[in-house]
C-alpha cells in the first residue's frame, strides 16, 4: 500500500469499531494483534500504543496495549485456543469483503490465493 500522507488519520478505541471494519481487522491480523501494536506521541505529547489498520482514505489507529491486544482476542470467539483466526470464520469475512481491495494491500494481509 502506498503512503499518502494527505489520508485522514483516526484514533479510536476497539470497542468503538463497527463490525464490519472489526472484521476486516481480524482478516488482516489473523494471528492476533499484539505483534502489531506501535507507539506514537499524540498531539498533546502523550505516547499512545495503538494497532495500525489502513483502509483507501484513512488510516486507524486503534488505542490498545500489547496486553489489551492479547485480552481482546483471548476474548473472541472467532479465535482458537492458539489466538489464530477460526478457518471457517476468516473464510466467512473474506466472502464478505472480498469487494474491498485494500485489505490486500494491508502488508499482514494474508490470502492464499
Amino acid at each position: 500500500m502506498t503512503v499518502n500522507k494527505n489520508k485522514l488519520r483516526i484514533v479510536k478505541d476497539y470497542e468503538k469499531l463497527d463490525k464490519n471494519l472489526k472484521e476486516q481487522i481480524k482478516l488482516v491480523y489473523p494471528e492476533g494483534y499484539s505483534n502489531h501494536i506501535i507507539e506514537f506521541t499524540n498531539p498533546k505529547g502523550e505516547i499512545v500504543h495503538a494497532l495500525r489498520f489502513e483502509t483507501d482514505d484513512k488510516i486507524y489507529l486503534i488505542r490498545m496495549t500489547n496486553e489489551k491486544a492479547l485480552q481482546l482476542i483471548e476474548n473472541d470467539e472467532d479465535y482458537d485456543s492458539e489466538g489464530v483466526l477460526k478457518e471457517a470464520m476468516r473464510e466467512k469475512y473474506e466472502l464478505k469483503h472480498s469487494d474491498i481491495d485494500y485489505l490486500s494491500e494491508n502488508e499482514n494481509y494474508y490470502d492464499e490465493d
